[in-house]
Order: structure tokens, then sequence, then C-alpha cells
């Protein structure tokens, strides 16, 4: 019962920092701060109350319309909102629950909250600020440092190497094609990413990338579907750290080795 309720409180803590999360994404380079000030329409500028601001809930009962003007709020709420939720729950549930190392759960969930400010902020302006990917290197050292001390953790010497190494090709892309076919962000993105999963597993999540970036372009220009209202050609430009990311996902939870072909055997 007590792990229940524990993770029912992880959860719940999930859609409050979700909810963080969104703010940080749309006031991030605008002037406005993100601990300060009162949240508000887009639309009619009303001054919204605390329970116009329960995550999820609030969405729900005012069926996605300002109470005011009755103009649509955007998915992207109750989205963020969810998916934190979602995956700080499996985040406590995969280290352990309650026999969780409490420092691993902080740094990984901590690295989760950057991982969804880069791809919602990737998917909305195309571009990965370098502040994010720099503090999602320094959580990635961090978490390294730790595993490698001693009497905390068993980490290995050469995940040192994994974030330059699995860096490199997404940089040499960019290098070659002068940014047409990728921007040095996403190499700069790959440097936390690798650093945090190790050579092996991250290399599986950067192939997973691929492949999930590869798929969702022929499905929306076989079908002429749109990203943010905008036709996507294939002359468009797709953001990829949200595949990058799912890939590091899906190699993080799974465990999914294709260095080892461990999916196939």
């Amino acid at each position: 019962m007590f792990e229940i309720l524990i993770a029912f409180f992880v959860f719940i803590l999930g859609t409050i920092i979700g909810s963080f999360l969104n703010v940080v994404v749309l006031r991030y380079q605008t002037g406005l701060s993100m601990m300060r000030g009162q949240s508000m329409c887009f639309s009619c500028s009303k001054t919204l109350h605390w329970y116009e601001l329960v995550p999820i809930f609030s969405f729900l009962a005012q069926k996605g319309r300002c109470r005011k003007c009755l103009s649509k709020i955007s998915w992207q709420y109750p989205a963020v909102e969810s998916i934190t939720a979602c995956l700080f729950l499996a985040t406590y549930l995969h280290l352990g629950g309650l026999e969780v190392v409490w420092w691993k759960l902080l740094l990984t969930l901590i690295f989760i909250c950057f991982l969804i400010i880069i791809s919602v902020y990737d998917l909305k302006h195309k571009i990965i600020p370098d502040g994010w990917s720099l503090s999602l290197s320094v959580v990635s050292i961090i978490y390294i440092a730790l595993n490698l001390w001693p009497t905390a953790g068993h980490g290995s010497f050469w995940n040192w190497f994994a974030g330059p190494l699995l860096a490199a090709p997404l940089a040499l892309l960019w290098l070659v094609s002068g940014g047409r076919w990728m921007g040095l962000g996403d190499g700069k993105l790959m440097l936390g990413l690798g650093w945090f999963l190790g050579l092996s597993l991250g290399l599986s999540g950067l192939i997973f990338g691929f492949w999930l970036g590869a798929i969702y372009g022929l499905i929306i220009m076989i079908f002429g579907l749109s990203l943010f209202g905008k036709k996507i050609t294939i002359k468009s430009e797709v953001p990829f750290a949200p595949f990058l990311i799912l890939g590091w996902l899906i190699a993080y939870f799974f465990g999914w080795d294709l260095t080892h072909l461990s999916l196939f055997i």
C-alpha cells in the first residue's frame, strides 16, 4: 500500500513539474520570468485563477477552452503534463521503486525534464538552445562521476568517451552538408544523451532515433500530413531532437542493445 502511495505521489509530482516545464518552454528567451508572473490567456489576457491551472484536470474540466473568451487552449499543456507524469512514474519503477537509489532517481528525473523541454522547444521553434544542451551534459557528467565513485556505483570509465564518440557522426553530417542535413544542435544534444547511457546503449538509442525519424518522414510525406499547421515535403525542415530523445527513452527503459543484437536472438 505504501509503495502505491509513493508511486501515486511521483505521478502527481510529474504533472506539477510538467506544468512548470510548459511555462519554461513558453517563456524561454521572451524576457518573461519563469518563476514569477501570473499565467493568463493568450487570446483575451484574462488572469488565470489557481483552479484554472490544475494540471490536466483544468484542461478537461474546461473542455480545452478559456472560461472567458472560449478560445481553444493548446493541447501542449495537458500533453506535456501527462508525458512528464508518465515518465516520472516509469523512471521511479525502472530504478527499483522503494529500493531506488535516490540520487540516481533525482538526477534521472532532472535529465528527463531537460529532455522534455528540448523536445517541445525544438518542435515549436526548430532549434535546440545551447543552454539546455549544456545543462543536459552537466547532469550526465555528474551522473557518470557518481557512478564511478568507489562506494556508489558500477559505471564504466569508457562512458566518458561515449558522448564525444556518438556526437561526432552528427557533427560530421552537419559539417559536410553545411547544416542542410542536420543542425549542429543535434550533435550537442547527443553529447549528453551518450554520456548518460554509455557507448553501447547510447549507440542503440542513436540508431533508434534515426529509424524513428525516417519512418516519421516517410509517413508524413506519403499521407500529406502537417506539423503545427505546416505541410511537410521532402524539402521541409523537420526537428530531429524529439526522435533522438525517443531513441534514448527506448534504449534506457527497455535496455535494447543493438550492439549485442539482443533484439534478434
